[in-house]
């Protein structure tokens, strides 16, 4: 059973930077794939970015590419999202999640690849 925690969300001016964290309580943490998404109001959960359990393949949703970078502490059970530039439209819950599946632009996509969620982590970018 893997139970992600999502620490770091917070109230941030646009131009801004945070550092999203999820912690992992699982002995086989490097196995997992762990993935961000967001979900903001009236919206549909999307994908942000992905990171495989070696930490060698990584995607990112266009809008998150040069902003922000996903990375891991396999040591820690800890992936990262480190969030620059940051734009109110980057406001949302932002969640954390992990899996067992090859990692490729769909299936990173696909929220129905993750299996364990955590409870989120709200971001909000003011203008």
């Amino acid at each position: 059973q893997v139970q992600p925690v999502e620490f770091g969300g917070g109230l941030v001016q646009a131009g801004g930077s945070l550092r999203l964290s999820c912690a992992a309580s699982t002995r086989t943490f490097s196995t997992y794939v762990m993935g961000w998404f967001r979900q903001a109001p009236g919206k549909e959960r999307e994908f942000v970015a992905v990171l495989s359990g070696s930490g060698g393949t990584s995607y990112y949703a266009d809008s998150a590419k040069g902003r922000f970078t996903i990375s891991r502490d396999n040591a820690k059970n800890t992936v990262y999202l480190q969030m620059n530039s940051l734009k109110p439209e980057d406001t949302a819950v932002y969640y954390c999640g992990a899996g067992m599946f090859r990692v490729t632009t769909q299936t990173a996509r696909n929220y129905q690849s993750y299996d364990y969620w955590g409870q989120g982590t709200q971001v909000t970018v003011s203008s």
